[in-house]
């Protein structure tokens, strides 16, 4: 059984459809990406997998229950880090947990034994603007894992990021997740991202949005930079974009 099941989901806004009869299923510790046009649905369809919109029309399923009757499934990091500038890193890797209710010492005990894993031993004390791009995207996400939710949603969590920070970001986040084998859907527009990091992809269309493909990535982990250059790789490239820009046409 599916972790989490989209079914024939439908969302408007004043009349105008952004999601068109939508389905996607994401299994128990796989590593799914979305892929799609600007504008065509995507940030959308983690909204309503949020509940901060409800569909116009068709369900969300996790473990078979429909999502509203079991709020909270999801930890959400958005695409910006949206770090507190006047809170530490571990003043806001605890923030999420604080927010739920957690009382902060509690917090703190939750945060203290993954800040090596996540690169952040010996920067607790660092604010925001002392770190580098991929220190504050490191600490986002901490946020976001440490909430220990079922399923991981990540919006373009490394669009911000320069080219060099960002692959880099997408190995360390490769070699954590071979770890914790975390549910995870991303959204990215980047398809040599999603074909590194992902068990399958979906394609979405223009908006309103509809998955056109789902692409198996049938590529050995873990995956380094010799995966890159597997032919394996550039078939799945050349399948991705040409599904890409035969939408957009």
């Amino acid at each position: 059984m599916s972790k989490v099941e989209i079914r024939n989901l439908n969302r408007s806004f004043d009349g105008v459809p952004v999601l068109k009869d939508l389905s996607l299923d994401v299994g128990e510790g796989e590593f799914v990406s979305i892929l799609g046009p600007s504008g065509s649905g995507k940030s959308t369809t983690f909204s309503v997998l949020t509940g901060a919109l409800p569909p116009s029309s068709g369900e969300v399923l996790v473990d078979g229950k429909p999502l509203a009757q079991q709020p909270g499934r999801f930890a959400y990091m958005p695409q910006k880090d949206a770090l507190l500038p006047w809170r530490r890193v571990m003043d806001n890797a605890t923030l999420g947990l604080e927010v739920a209710g957690v009382r902060r010492k509690e917090a703190r005990r939750r945060v203290e034994p993954l800040l090596e894993t996540f690169g952040l031993a010996g920067y607790e004390r660092s604010y925001p603007a002392q770190l580098s791009g991929g220190m504050r995207q490191r600490t986002a996400l901490l946020r976001t894992v440490v909430q220990e939710r079922e399923v991981l949603l990540l919006d373009e969590p490394f669009g911000a990021l320069d080219a060099l920070t960002r692959a880099r970001m997408q190995q360390w986040i490769e070699r954590i997740w071979e770890k914790h084998r975390w549910t995870v859907l991303l959204i990215t527009h980047d398809v040599r991202e999603s074909i590194f990091l992902s068990d399958r992809i979906y394609v979405f269309s223009p908006r309103p949005a509809t998955v056109v493909k789902s692409v198996e990535v049938d590529l050995p982990r873990p995956r380094t930079l010799a995966t890159f250059s597997d032919p394996a790789f550039t078939r799945i490239e050349t399948e991705l974009l040409e599904t890409l820009l035969g939408e957009e046409q």
